[in-house]
C-alpha cells in the first residue's frame, strides 16, 4: 500500500499570514515621513507577491490500494490477476446497455421507461443545471460589466456655491467596470465551480446507473416471485389432492378423522403463504410503477414464468473499478473544488484592483439633458485592502481548509466503500454459486423422497406424518433453490453497480437477443394499463 500527504494548505495559509502581518508591522507607524512609507512599501509588496505563490497545488490524496481483488484471488488461484493497471479518468465514458446481457425485453422496456420519467434522474439534472448556472455565474465576474443608468436628484443646501433654493439635477450615461483578478482569487473560484458543475454531472451518472440497479433488481424480484407463487400455488393443489384421498380413506375406515385435520391445516398454511406472496408481488409491482414514474394504478405487469438469463460479470482489476464509477469520480471533483476555495480564500489577504469608467450626460433641465454642453464622464481605479478584519481572513482560509479536510476524507472513504461494494458481490456469486449447486442436490433427494413417500401412503405402508414430512421437505428446498437462484440475480446486478456500470462487449448470446427489436416491441406490449388501454 502505498500513502501520500495531502497538500497542506494549512501550512501555505500560516505562511501567508505571516509574511502579510510582518509587512504591516513594517509599514508602521502611519506618521513617518513619506520617503519612510514608500520604502515600507517595497516589503509589503513583496511579501504579497510571495504570498501568492504558497497556495497549495490542486492534488489528490492517495488511496491505500489493494494489489489485486481478494475474491479474484480466491477464484482464479494466482496472483496474476487483478493487479493495478494505469487508466484514464472515465467518469464521463457511457456505461453501456449492460441490462441487455439478461436477454429480457421486458426489463429492456422497463429501464428504457426509467430513463425518460424516473424522478430522481429529474432531480439530479435540475442540479447539473443549477451547477452550471453557477459556473456561468462564476465566469460573468471575471468579465467586464456594461451597464445603463439614469436618474433625477432634487437637492438643497448640500453645495455652499450654489443657492440655497432646490435644485434638480437629471443624468443618463453608460459605466463600465473590471475587477483584475491580478491574484487568481476570481479564477479559483471559477476553477471551483466548475469542478462543482463536474461533480454534479458524476452524481447525474451514479443515480440513472442507481435507478437502472434499482429497476432491474425490483423486476428480477417480481420474477422470482411469480416463480415461488407458481411453486407454492401447486404444493397447494397437491395438498388438496392428497386431502381428497384422505378423506376418502376417512369414510372408508382406514384412518382417523386426526389426519384429515391435519392435512386441511397443512394445506391451509401453504395457502395463506402463497397469499403472502401475492402481497409482495403487488408490493414489487407498486415499486417499479414508482421507479418508471408511473402511477400504481396506471402500471401493470403480467404474471409470466422467469425465463431471465443471468450473465457473467468480469471483475475487471481495482484501478478500473475507482475510475469508472462515477460516485468516486464526484468525490475526486469535490477535492479539487475544496483546494480551489482555499485558494480564493487565501487571495483574501491580497488587494482588490477595479476599474471604473463612466460617460453621458447630466443637466438640470431635462430639455438640455443630451446636449454636447451637458455632456460628462470619468475613470478611475478603486484599490481596497483591508489592514484590521478582526480574523474574518484568517477564518475564511481555517473554514476552507476545514471543508478540504472533509472532502478528502470522503474521497478516501468513497473510494474504500467501492473496493468493498465489490468484494461484496464477488464473495456473495462465488459462495452462491456453491450454495445452489449443493442446494440442486437437496432438490433431488427431496424430490425423490417425496415420490416415494407418496407411493407409499397411497398404499398404506406410511404414516401421513412421514408423507407431510417429505412434502414439508420438498418444498422447502424448492423455494430455497429460487431464493438462492433470486439471490445470484440480485448480486450480478448490484456487481454491475460495484463496477460503475457495463462491462465491455455484451455476452454473445445477449448480444443476439439484444439486435432483436421484435422482442422490445413485445415487452413494451406487457406493460399494459389495468384499465385495458
Amino acid at each position: 500500500m502505498t500513502h501520500t500527504q495531502l497538500p497542506s494548505s494549512r501550512d501555505a495559509t500560516v505562511t501567508l499570514t505571516t509574511q502579510v502581518r510582518s509587512a504591516f508591522d513594517q509599514a508602521q507607524p502611519f506618521a513617518l515621513s513619506l520617503s519612510k512609507r514608500r520604502r515600507t512599501l517595497v516589503p509589503l509588496l513583496a511579501a504579497l507577491v510571495l504570498a501568492g505563490c504558497a497556495t497549495a497545488p490542486a492534488e489528490l490524496p492517495a488511496i491505500p490500494t489493494p494489489a489485486r481483488f481478494k475474491e479474484a484471488l480466491l477464484v482464479t488461484r494466482t496472483t496474476t490477476e487483478g493487479r493495478w493497471t494505469e487508466a484514464a479518468v472515465a467518469e464521463a465514458q457511457p456505461r453501456g446497455e449492460w441490462w441487455k446481457a439478461f436477454q429480457d425485453p421486458v426489463l429492456d422496456a422497463l429501464v428504457a421507461q426509467a430513463g425518460e420519467a424516473n424522478t430522481s434522474l429529474q432531480q439530479a439534472a435540475a442540479r447539473v443545471r443549477q451547477a452550471r448556472a453557477l459556473l456561468r455565474n462564476a465566469e460573468a465576474d471575471r468579465s467586464p460589466q456594461l451597464g445603463l443608468g439614469g436618474g433625477a436628484t432634487r437637492q438643497r443646501g448640500l453645495d455652499r456655491n450654489q443657492s440655497t433654493q432646490p435644485s434638480t439635477l437629471l443624468n443618463a450615461g453608460v459605466s463600465a467596470s473590471w475587477e483584475l483578478d491580478l491574484f487568481g482569487r476570481l479564477s479559483r473560484l471559477q476553477d471551483a465551480a466548475a469542478l462543482d458543475a463536474q461533480a454534479r454531472e458524476a452524481l447525474l451518472q451514479s443515480t440513472r446507473l442507481m435507478v437502472q440497479a434499482e429497476v432491474a433488481q425490483t423486476y428480477l424480484a417480481l420474477r422470482a416471485a411469480d416463480e415461488e407463487r407458481a411453486l407454492v400455488r401447486d404444493g397447494v393443489a397437491a395438498y388438496r389432492d392428497t386431502l381428497r384421498l384422505t378423506q376418502r380413506r376417512e369414510q372408508a375406515g382406514d384412518v382417523a378423522a386426526l389426519d384429515v385435520a391435519r392435512m386441511q391445516a397443512e394445506g391451509s398454511a401453504n395457502e395463506s403463504e402463497a397469499l403472502a406472496l401475492d402481497r409482495q408481488r403487488a408490493e414489487l409491482e407498486h415499486a417499479l410503477a414508482v421507479l418508471v414514474g408511473c402511477a400504481p394504478a396506471d402500471f401493470g405487469i403480467g404474471v409470466d414464468r422467469w425465463q431471465t438469463a443471468l450473465p457473467v460479470v468480469p471483475a475487471g482489476v481495482p484501478s478500473t473499478v475507482l475510475l469508472r464509477r462515477p460516485d468516486v469520480a464526484a468525490a475526486q471533483a469535490a477535492v479539487l473544488a475544496a483546494q480551489a476555495r482555499v485558494g480564493a480564500a487565501q487571495a483574501a489577504y491580497f488587494p482588490d484592483i477595479a476599474l471604473t469608467a463612466g460617460g453621458g450626460f447630466a443637466s438640470p433641465e431635462l430639455g438640455d439633458l443630451f446636449k454636447w454642453s451637458a455632456r460628462s464622464w470619468g475613470v478611475g481605479a478603486l484599490l481596497s485592502l483591508p489592514l484590521l478584519d478582526g480574523g474574518r481572513r484568517a477564518a475564511g482560509v481555517a473554514q476552507a481548509a476545514g471543508v478540504l479536510d472533509e472532502a478528502a476524507a470522503g474521497y478516501r472513504a468513497q473510494s474504500l466503500n467501492a473496493f468493498r461494494e465489490v468484494e461484496d458481490q464477488l464473495s456473495g456469486l462465488r459462495l452462491l454459486q456453491e450454495q445452489a449447486r449443493v442446494q440442486a442436490t437437496a432438490v433431488e433427494a427431496a424430490a425423490r423422497a417425496m415420490q416415494l413417500s407418496d407411493t407409499r401412503y397411497r398404499n398404506g405402508y406410511i404414516s401421513q406424518l412421514d408423507l407431510l414430512d417429505a412434502r414439508r421437505s420438498e418444498l422447502r428446498n424448492r423455494r430455497q433453490a429460487l431464493q438462492v437462484r433470486s439471490a445470484q440475480y440480485q448480486a450480478t446486478v448490484a456487481l454491475v453497480r460495484a463496477l460503475g456500470g457495463g462491462w465491455g462487449g455484451l455476452p454473445a448470446a445477449a448480444a443476439q437477443s439484444s439486435s432483436t427489436t421484435a422482442a422490445t416491441d413485445m415487452a413494451a406490449a406487457a406493460l399494459v394499463k389495468k384499465d385495458g388501454s
